[in-house]
């Protein structure tokens, strides 16, 4: 692999050649801000807020979008760098709404930080704003439009991680919006990673909505349950609940953060009144709470004895795809040496 060296703010660093300035300064640890960037997507420089200074260029470039060169010199945190990154962000904020307090976002909006980091306690740029109705025909996702800063990660979300293609762009200038087909109601796989791609408000989970706060909430990393594919995701629980399910930033995890639907929304099932908590034998035609102990006993009698009057093959298994490939494979050795059958089946038909 070819290698670059270059050097920034008097760092130097090493890196593949092909990569980006933003890529080799997050390699050393150098913090750029940035609104449109995302590691799974490719690159965009809509925001603008990723500008840094480079030897022998006599203007500002989006590092996000600059490859590397050997021997570049760049310089990312200059005082003519932060003014141009504050007027961005003020230009974004003119054209936004100031409901930050209700906003379901607040406290995880990127936006709401680089305001709070340049000190923006008011906005010198006053105009029109944008004003749309807030979309929420579908069960699972709300749009509002008002919010939408157009960083263009949901589309490139939702065309180039999910190949779905929802969401783009539509009209030009200051009438610009992120749309569905003829502004129809959002026709897609409800994955809901827009709303993970989405820098601030414009997009939330609507199962989630005024549950809590995210600094209320305890996190808790642990694997979705809903299939063998062992995907990682984040519980946000506020007391005894699970109010939001949110991706896990790590590119070592399975999923790489990505969820499907049943993982990024499919949560409610765990504090259900009506959710199983213990096994239930038949007793007197009637299911009764038992202890596993007690359960497991049922199942070995009932197994012996329909094996003793009727034949091995009078048994099958059903595998689950809840279930690790080790368990599944316990589970077909199971059927086949102690029950003594061939009669083992999938119900993903896997």
């Amino acid at each position: 692999m070819n290698m670059v060296d270059l050097t920034i703010n008097d760092k130097k660093i090493i890196v593949p050649a092909g990569s980006t300035i933003l890529e080799a300064a997050q390699s050393a640890g150098i913090l750029i801000p940035t609104l449109c960037y995302h590691k799974h997507l490719s690159p965009y420089g809509g925001c603008r807020l990723c500008i840094v200074e480079v030897e022998g260029i006599p203007r500002l470039v989006a590092s996000c979008t600059t490859p590397v060169a050997e021997g570049m010199v760049v310089r990312t945190d200059s005082e003519q760098i932060r003014r141009n990154r504050k007027t961005i962000v003020e230009l974004i904020l003119s054209n936004h709404p100031n409901d930050c307090m209700v906003c379901e976002q607040n406290g995880r909006c990127k936006l709401q930080d680089l305001a709070y980091e340049f000190g923006l306690k008011e906005i010198r740029f006053q105009g029109e704003k944008s004003h749309y109705e807030i979309e929420n025909r579908n069960p699972m996702i709300e749009r509002d439009y008002n919010k939408c800063i157009l960083c263009g990660r949901c589309v490139r979300m939702c065309d180039e991680v999910q190949g779905v293609g929802a969401v783009d762009f539509s009209k030009r200038g200051f009438q610009a919006k992120i749309a569905t087909a003829y502004d129809g109601v959002l026709d897609c796989e409800f994955c809901g990673n827009c709303i993970g791609a989405c820098p601030v408000g414009a997009l939330t989970g609507k199962p989630s909505r005024f549950k809590g706060r995210s600094w209320e909430a305890r996190k808790v990393r642990t694997i979705c349950n809903y299939c063998g594919c062992g995907c990682s995701l984040i519980l946000h629980a506020k007391g005894q609940d699970v109010i939001r399910v949110t991706q896990v930033e790590d590119d070592n995890c399975v999923n790489q953060g990505f969820m499907c639907v049943k993982g990024k929304f499919g949560f409610e099932y765990i504090n259900h009144k009506d959710r199983l908590k213990t096994p239930l034998i038949r007793k007197n035609g009637t299911f009764v709470e038992a202890s596993w102990d007690e359960a497991l006993e049922t199942v070995v009698d009932n197994l012996a004895r329909i094996r003793k009057e009727y034949g091995n093959n009078s048994i099958g298994g059903l595998c689950s795809a809840k279930c690790t490939n080790e368990e599944n494979y316990l589970f077909q050795k199971f059927m086949r040496t102690v029950i003594g059958t061939n009669n083992v089946d999938h119900c993903a038909r896997y």
